[in-house]
């Protein structure tokens, strides 16, 4: 049985998958419309979210570029972004598989983007990055509603557990592997 932070990872890359389905159906215009969310539009929430993850990854392992600003865009192209986010989660999948509990009540020293040194328990940490991406991912869910006027597809933890599958998007995006 996969632990609470292996579920929350393949939970994570489920959704980011269900949303970036619906947000490659969505006409560039819609796609980037400003819709009022803090990133202001659904491409600038999903950046967001890639870029976050890639500076919590980089500071749990080492490996890794921190961005200079949190409303950095990292791929103007959806496709690219797409095949960003099929990489990085795969890649946070394989990293929180490597934690036992006693790795995860461990502190773990780390600096903020300002530089100031920081440390607290992994397993804070990871709640926390799991927390933020649901936090943008309901933002971007609600750009979805926004934008399309209809009810976007179901993010429901429940879903994933009852074994819905998660859309092929490297298939859709004719790519044998994330990028």
């Amino acid at each position: 049985m996969p632990t609470t932070f292996q579920q929350l990872a393949a939970y994570n890359s489920w959704a980011n998958a269900r949303l970036y389905e619906a947000a490659l159906a969505l006409p560039e215009e819609l796609y980037r419309a400003d819709t009022g969310v803090f990133f202001r539009s659904l491409h600038g929430t999903l950046n967001h979210l890639l870029l976050t993850d890639r500076l919590w990854l980089t500071r749990l392992t080492g490996v890794g570029q921190q961005p200079k600003r949190l409303d950095e865009i990292l791929y103007e192209d959806r496709r690219e972004l797409t095949l960003a986010r099929l990489a990085e989660d795969a890649r946070l999948i394989a990293v929180v598989s490597r934690y036992d509990e006693e790795a995860l009540a461990r502190p773990h020293a780390y600096q903020t983007t300002s530089g100031k040194p920081q440390e607290q328990p992994l397993s804070d940490i990871l709640l926390h990055l799991f927390n933020h991406q649901t936090h943008h991912r309901g933002q971007a869910h609600s750009c979805l509603s926004i934008l399309t006027r209809r009810e976007p597809p179901s993010l429901d933890l429940l879903m994933l557990q009852r074994g819905l599958p998660p859309p092929d998007l490297a298939e859709r995006l004719g790519s044998s592997r994330p990028a």
